[in-house]
């Protein structure tokens, strides 16, 4: 008998939670309702709300609607979005992150401290994600968005960093990054570096680390698109090597439960717990098919 675990840690963070949250309670008013952009990073549970009600739109789409209501995501949006609402007479459902929220803001003042200087508002981050996206426009495209510890090495040591953290980053490589520039900065350019990764999101690494270490094989369910998704599986797989992403219970090898004596399901901040269960009872129900077999097996082959 196979042990089956889902890691109760895992899951939407709260402002996932609460966008969705916000979405359903609109949906239930029987009004239409936008949203730009997925509203999480998991096609399963976007195809769910789809199913509810909610239209999922573009920008260049947002552009062209009036007098409706548009619901923002937990990512956060430039400010560019609530001009254009305001002008269209779009009503904003606003979900973005409180801690997303916080770091726009925190931008948005220190690049008006300065926005004619030579200082460089540095943004680690993936280019193109929504959150980034957002955090750049609050320096009207003039943040510089870095992806790792080599791309940090090309920045301009004679002129004033500041730093900041797409809020779901690498913990680890925010500070490899920091401690670089800290030793190359050259005076009398100015350095400093402003932890803004949320902690709900890091604290799931060393969580994740101890999940995939307690059993034999490990499946990480999540979107593909989700960046939050491949930090955390990337985790499991230097734990425990027989780590294997999936986006539903359908991708799901069963050939790998040969000889298992234990699952750990697990998840990105992105993945609802509905959808880990859909993937612990298709495990539990090709267990039972897989006894009722052996069991047969065993009953006609006797004498």
């Amino acid at each position: 008998m196979i042990r089956i675990k889902i890691d109760k840690e895992s899951g939407f963070c709260f402002g996932v939670t609460t966008a969705i949250q916000k979405a359903e309670d609109e949906l239930k008013k029987g009004t239409p309702l936008y949203c730009l952009g997925d509203i999480v990073h998991n096609g399963k549970e976007c195809e769910r709300l789809k199913q509810l009600g909610l239209i999922t739109i573009n920008h260049e789409e947002f552009e062209k609607l009036h007098y409706v209501k548009v619901l923002l995501r937990a990512h956060g949006e430039p400010p560019e979005t609530y001009e254009i609402a305001k002008r269209n007479h779009i009503e904003i459902i606003d979900a973005t992150c409180p801690v997303v929220l916080q770091l726009q803001k925190r931008i948005k003042k220190e690049f008006s401290l300065g926005a004619d200087s030579s200082k460089q508002i540095i943004i680690y981050g993936k280019n193109g994600h929504a959150e980034v996206l957002g955090l750049v426009g609050q320096t009207q495209g003039k943040a510089i968005v870095i992806e790792s510890l080599e791309e940090a090495k090309h920045l301009d040591f004679t002129k004033d960093i500041r730093l900041y953290s797409q809020t779901t980053k690498s913990l680890e490589e925010f500070r490899q990054i920091n401690q670089y520039i800290l030793e190359h900065i050259i005076p009398p350019a100015t350095f400093k570096c402003f932890d803004t990764i949320c902690r709900q999101v890091a604290n799931r690494m060393p969580n994740i680390q101890s999940f995939a270490a307690t059993h034999d094989l490990i499946f990480f369910v999540s979107g593909k698109k989700s960046s939050n998704g491949r930090i955390l599986f990337n985790e499991c797989k230097k734990i425990n090597p027989n780590s294997f992403l999936i986006e539903d219970a359908h991708e799901i090898d069963f050939r790998l439960l040969e000889n298992m004596a234990s699952v750990g399901i697990c998840g990105a901040t992105s993945t609802p717990k509905w959808l880990m269960e859909e993937c612990k009872n298709a495990i539990m129900k090709y267990q039972d098919s897989r006894d009722k077999r052996v069991i047969n097996l065993i009953y006609h082959s006797k004498p």
